[in-house]
């Protein structure tokens, strides 16, 4: 069944957005809201409040994920739709915040027509989806796919010592309970997820929307290098053990592998160097680099970090260094569903905007839901491709275009009664 073409309220959305930013919100712009921080919490409390005033049952699970539910005609599985509303630090006000909101616009868009679907509706916040405090991204939508265990979740911790456990329970949230957070195959009759693309490709060839096949997903290493600390003056180039040297040509051997060695759409980043002790007449002794390395295709992922390694002991062997390493994730790429991709391109040409059939080198909460239903996922545009960085922004007009095919969508699937 095909909705009439309604569309998505410019003046609701920007005031939600523009309220949202003020949780954690910058001087210089930008915002930094960490999970099951202060300002995560304030920030959902206006999101529940207007999930309430949409008409929506609210609902926080034992991990603080975040449900408002409008009912069906009939008791159906549910179609959920969603994102997160938590940031990387000094991040911007789009990412993750954009789908949670337009998800909520379109419930406000049902509400505005008065349809009453056949199948309810969930609009979702997802819990820790940045893995900017705990090191371990979409852990929210992890529970529910049932892949962290409670000794997992103590053992993931922020730079504070503060585990992931502690930081629910200080929140208020009940993490003993986390099998009851998981979710089943025929739970859900479909997943939709609206977010930024975090990238210029949509920009560059001036389409709207993108309609995602693949999503991306990351093994990240921690990885500590130990040489010796000693006086830079009196210690001869032929003597030393400097971990920070060994760390450079880590750094550079992964940005060699990911672009020359490896897949097309590999890409391997150090995001984070930290040295001691630090000074500028000591030798660096030791470092610790946080490693990330993605790819769609889970072999030339694997390709990839087999020559990581590789290339990892032959610095240590080399330069006389020990190097420990830690595998804090490695997830596996995952397609979309057929049925949601041609949902989404029917409702996009129905509107009659040009899109893009394209993969995602990010990492998303709906990739931690194709093994329990069917998942999609719509991109719009970021401006200049500019994600996780205060400068990040999006048209308004983009966010209202990504809310009417997500309508749309939501529509089409919401009156399925089989």
């Amino acid at each position: 069944m095909q909705a009439t073409i309604v569309k998505a309220s410019r003046t609701r959305i920007k005031e939600d957005i523009e309220t949202i930013a003020r949780f954690g919100g910058l001087s210089e712009g930008g915002v930094t809201r960490l999970a099951l921080s202060k300002e995560d919490m304030d920030g959902r409390k206006y999101l529940i409040e207007k999930m309430k005033e949409a008409g929506l049952n609210v609902t926080i699970d034992a991990v603080g994920n975040t449900i408002g539910r409008r009912e069906g005609k009939k008791k159906l599985a549910p179609i959920m739709i969603g994102s997160h509303l938590d940031t990387v630090p000094c991040g911007g006000n789009y990412d993750g915040i954009a789908g949670v909101i337009a998800a909520l616009e379109t419930i406000r868009m049902l509400n505005d027509e008065g349809v009453e679907t056949v199948r309810p509706i969930e609009v979702v916040n997802f819990t820790a989806e940045e893995s900017s405090r705990f090191l371990t991204a979409t852990m929210g939508s992890k529970c529910m796919k049932g892949s962290l265990t409670i000794d997992k979740i103590k053992s993931l911790k922020d730079k504070n010592g503060n585990s992931f456990y502690d930081a629910l329970s200080q929140a208020g949230f009940e993490p003993d309970k986390l099998d009851s957070v998981k979710k089943y195959i025929g739970d859900y009759h479909a997943f939709i997820e609206l977010h930024i693309e975090q990238g210029p490709v949509l920009e560059a060839e001036k389409k709207p929307i993108g309609i995602v096949t693949f999503i991306a997903a990351p093994t990240r290493m921690k990885i500590n290098i130990k040489g010796k600390a000693d006086h830079s003056g009196n210690t001869p180039m032929n003597m030393r053990r400097d971990a920070l040297a060994g760390a450079s040509e880590i750094i550079l051997a992964l940005e060699k592998i990911a672009s020359e060695e490896a897949g097309r759409h590999t890409v391997g980043t150090v995001g984070d160097v930290r040295v001691t002790p630090g000074a500028m007449n000591v030798i660096p002794g030791e470092v610790e680099l946080l490693v990330d390395i993605r790819d769609i295709d889970m072999n030339e992922k694997r390709k990839a970090y087999e020559l990581f390694i590789e290339s990892i002991n032959e610095v240590a062997s080399k330069r006389n260094l020990i190097i420990e390493r830690e595998l804090l994730v490695n997830d596996t790429p995952v397609q979309m569903s057929a049925k949601i991709i041609n949902t989404i391109q029917e409702a996009t040409e129905s509107l009659g905007y040009p899109y893009k059939i394209m993969h995602s080198g990010a990492g998303h909460d709906a990739m931690n839901l194709v093994p329990i239903t069917d998942v999609g996922m719509i991109f719009i545009p970021s401006v200049d491709g500019i994600s996780h960085n205060i400068k990040e922004f999006t048209e308004m007009e983009d966010i209202c275009n990504g809310a009417d095919v997500l309508y749309a969508s939501l529509y089409k699937l919401a009156m399925e009664d089989q």
